[in-house]
């Protein structure tokens, strides 16, 4: 595996979707410098600090394996159990799957990536309530996306963004018909919230309950009848 560094790695852009916070922060602390005093200046430019950690957008190296299921963010695994394919989804609740749950914090970054390539073959998005994403029932009962994905092999995998206790809003930047690639960046969660995996109930977990994830890099499962790859080790996206 080739690793070369820049100074995105030490110092990654802020995705998108936090500029206009960063950018708010800054005018605050400006304003508060010249005009309003330096307590608002202090807090203008340690917001901005703040969002331009949180919505931090760091490459990473994604493994090219295509037996590779990687974790769509970081965080931590909250929950690893035997679940039905969602009936926002299409299923009928007999379909049983193994999900995999990973809470991100405030701390973690939370763009989002694919657990592995395919096409977008279904988009749901459910109004919900405002628990704790750290908890099981934040999966059925949070404001969600969720996002069907089918393989080239016909494996289905689905994932679902989110939403946390505080501030919230889920942003999805595919539609039905879109090609994704492992490790390719399709949205982000703002302040606090959890990433589902729904795998078949034969792909191998290669994490476990309280191990900590980096989105795109880190293995959760591998499935055993993917087609092998003659492309490197790894790339980064």
């Amino acid at each position: 595996m080739s690793m070369q560094f820049s100074m995105a790695d030490f110092f990654p852009p802020a995705h998108r979707e936090g500029r206009i916070y960063v950018f708010g922060g800054f005018a605050v602390g400006l304003v508060g410098l010249f005009f309003l005093g330096s307590i608002i200046a202090i807090f203008g430019f340690g917001f901005m600090i703040f969002c331009l950690f949180f919505f931090r957008d760091p490459d990473r190296y994604i493994p090219t394996d295509q037996n590779a299921i990687v974790a769509p963010g970081d965080g931590r695994v909250c929950s690893v159990l035997a679940a039905p394919w969602p009936r926002e989804l299409g299923g009928d609740g007999k379909e049983m799957c193994t999900r995999v749950s990973i809470f991100l914090s405030v701390l973690d970054v939370h763009v989002n990536r694919a657990p592995c390539a395919g096409r977008v073959t279904r988009i749901a998005y459910v109004p919900g309530t405002m628990v704790n994403a750290n908890l099981d029932k934040a999966s059925t009962d949070n404001e969600r996306n969720l996002v069907a994905l089918e393989r080239g092999d016909g494996i289905k995998i689905a994932f679902v963004q989110i939403a946390g206790l505080i501030a919230r809003r889920i942003i999805c930047d595919v539609e039905e018909g879109d090609r994704l690639e492992a490790g390719e960046r399709f949205g982000i969660i703002r302040f606090g919230s959890r990433m589902d995996v729904y795998l078949p109930q034969d792909a191998t977990l290669k994490v476990a309950l309280g191990q900590r994830t980096l989105g795109g890099e880190t293995v959760i499962a591998r499935l055993g009848n993917a087609v092998s790859s003659d492309v490197p080790e790894a790339v980064k996206r």
